[in-house]
C-alpha cells in the first residue's frame, strides 16, 4: 500500500511538472540552418506564391493551358517572339497566352528565368543579391527596376530567412539555358538586363 501511495504520489508531482515544463514553446515555423530544411520550405514558398504562374511557359493539352514542367521556371521562352506592340497611355495591360510577357505603360516585361543556368538564369546571382533584388525592387539588387507585374513588393516583405529558403530552393531545380529578351521601355528600347 505505501509503495502505491508514493507511486501516485511521484505521479502526482511528475505528470504535472513536465507538463510545465514544456508547455508555451512555441513551435518551430523557421526551418533549422539545414540545407534540406531550407530547400523544403524554399519549394512550400514558390508553390504558395505562385512563382510558376508566371515563370514556368504553360502548353496547351486536353484541358487547356497547364504548366510545362519540362521548362520549370525557365521564363519567358527565347523563341516566342512577341509583335510590337501599340503602347498607347492608359490604364491597361496584355499578356501573352503563355503567361510570361506582358505589355503595358512600362513597355514590355518579361518574366525572368529562375533556374541556377549560368548563362541564362540565376546561375551567377549570390543569396544576398536574390535577398536585395526582392527587397529593393532592383535587378540583381542594384540594376534596372524589375517590372510589372513581378510582385517584388509582397516578396520583399518575407522575412530574411524564407527569401534564403526561395533563394536555395531555386539552386535546386533543374538549369535550363533560356536567354530571355531584356524589357522594353515604353519608347520600344531595351532597359538593360
Amino acid at each position: 500500500m505505501k509503495n502505491i501511495t508514493r507511486i501516485a504520489l511521484a505521479a502526482l508531482v511528475i505528470i504535472p511538472a513536465t507538463f510545465l515544463l514544456t508547455a508555451g514553446k512555441p513551435e518551430e515555423t523557421q526551418p533549422k540552418n539545414n540545407t534540406a530544411g531550407r530547400v523544403e520550405r524554399g519549394k512550400y514558398l514558390v508553390n504558395y506564391g505562385g512563382c510558376h504562374d508566371c515563370h514556368t511557359p504553360l502548353k496547351f493539352g486536353p484541358q487547356g493551358p497547364q504548366p510545362d514542367m519540362s521548362r520549370m521556371l525557365s521564363g519567358h521562352p527565347e523563341d516566342a517572339k512577341l509583335p510590337p506592340p501599340d503602347l498607347k497611355p492608359g490604364p491597361w495591360f496584355a499578356a501573352t497566352a503563355g503567361m510570361t510577357a506582358w505589355a503595358g505603360p512600362w513597355g514590355i516585361s518579361y518574366a525572368a528565368n529562375l533556374t541556377p543556368d549560368k548563362n541564362t538564369g540565376l546561375g551567377i546571382w549570390t543569396e544576398a543579391m536574390f535577398v536585395t533584388a526582392l527587397r529593393t525592387g532592383k535587378h540583381m539588387g542594384v540594376g534596372r527596376e524589375i517590372l510589372p507585374p513581378m510582385p517584388w513588393q509582397n516578396a520583399g516583405q518575407l522575412t530574411d530567412e524564407d527569401l534564403k529558403s526561395v533563394f536555395a530552393y531555386l539552386r535546386t531545380v533543374p538549369a535550363i539555358a533560356n536567354h530571355v529578351p531584356t524589357p522594353l521601355g515604353p519608347d520600344g528600347k531595351s532597359l538593360g538586363e
